[in-house]
């Protein structure tokens, strides 16, 4: 039996036992060399060796195992994460979709804006229009950037051209020619502006 049999260690600390009992009586000392003998014998070594396969097949199948309970938590986890997400980002093909209507309904309004004799008429309407539509958009969790005023923000604002204003530190926005738009404070289109320098 090698010595770097695991059971090996077993059976021979079991056969040290044996014979540091020490025998009180012949027979004691008879059944102990049976003992001893049946240790040794070739059906005896065989079990222990399937014992220790059969143990080493246990453990590959309980790490197999665990690893599989941890790959399917993980699977889990990952669907849950892409199920909510589905839910906080499901609106953004039809934010997209209705970002240029809201960018031509500003642009009336824009246009316009200086004609009095358009007041109380059609622009009314495409006003009260806009009007009604951004709560509703901020109840879904749609808001929208218009940065005019402010400090530059590379990640929320993209910069279409530069200026040299007087009385302006540089990089504030000086004019937004399109609005950006934020849904769930996950960014969906930057605002296009102008920066001074």
């Amino acid at each position: 039996m090698s010595s770097d049999d695991p059971k090996a260690g077993s059976t021979a600390s079991l056969k040290e036992k044996l014979t540091d009992k020490g025998a009180e009586s012949d027979e004691e000392g008879v059944e102990q060399e049976q003992e001893i003998e049946m240790l040794d014998h070739e059906s005896y070594v065989q079990l222990q060796k399937e014992l220790t396969k059969a143990e080493e097949k246990a453990s590959q199948y309980w790490d197999r195992m665990l690893r599989m309970q941890a790959d399917t938590e993980n699977m889990q986890r990952r669907a849950e994460r892409d199920i909510a997400n589905a839910h906080k980002y499901g609106l953004e093909k039809f934010l997209s979709e209705l970002m240029p209507i809201i960018d031509n309904l500003e642009r009336a309004l824009a246009a316009h804006a200086d004609d009095d004799s358009s007041k109380g008429s059609l622009l009314d309407g495409v006003s009260l229009t806009l009007k009604m539509l951004q709560p509703a958009l901020e109840k879904f969790g749609v808001q929208q950037i218009n940065p005019e005023g402010q400090p530059f923000n590379p990640e929320h604002h993209q910069a279409v051209s530069a200026q040299i204003v007087s009385g302006v530190q540089p990089g504030m926005v000086l004019n937004v020619l399109q609005k950006g738009y934020l849904l769930n404070n996950r960014l969906i289109r930057p605002a296009m502006v102008v920066v001074s320098k």
